[in-house]
C-alpha cells in the first residue's frame, strides 16, 4: 500500500532563477514523479532523502548546482550530480516511508541560498 499522507519538502528547482521552496505535499509515485519530471531515482543519507530524475543525465536535463551543493555539504559524494528538480524529504520509521523533510536541511539550505521565508 502506497503512503499518500502528506509531508513537508524541500523543493529546489535546476533553474536558479526559481525559488528553493517549502511545500507540503502528497507522497506517491505520481506526485514525485511529475516534480522531477520522470522516473524517480532515490539517494539516502541519514534521516532524509532526495528525489531526482533516473533519466537526468541521458536526458540532457541541466545540472542542479544548487541541489548537488546541499547534497555534499550534507555528506553525499560529488560523484552523485543531481539533474533537473530535487526533491527532499524526511525519512520515515519504516522502510519505504517518508516524513516531513528535517528542519536542519531547511536551515542549511536558507544559509547557502536564501530565502528565510522557505519555511512552511
Amino acid at each position: 500500500m502506497v503512503d499518500t499522507t502528506k509531508y513537508t519538502a524541500l523543493i529546489i528547482p535546476d533553474d536558479d532563477a526559481e525559488a528553493v521552496r517549502v511545500e507540503r505535499l502528497e507522497y506517491n509515485p505520481e506526485v514525485l514523479e511529475g516534480l522531477v519530471c520522470g522516473v524517480l531515482e532515490d539517494v539516502i543519507r541519514g534521516d532524509w532523502c532526495v528525489y531526482l530524475n533516473a533519466e537526468g543525465h541521458s536526458a540532457n536535463h541541466p545540472v542542479n548546482a544548487r541541489a548537488a551543493r546541499l547534497m555534499q555539504e550534507c555528506g553525499v559524494d560529488d560523484v552523485v550530480v543531481p539533474r533537473g528538480t530535487a526533491v527532499f524529504l524526511g525519512r520515515g520509521r519504516n522502510w519505504g516511508s517518508a516524513a516531513d523533510v528535517p528542519e536542519h536541511l531547511i536551515r542549511r539550505a536558507e544559509q547557502l541560498f536564501g530565502g528565510s521565508g522557505m519555511a512552511a
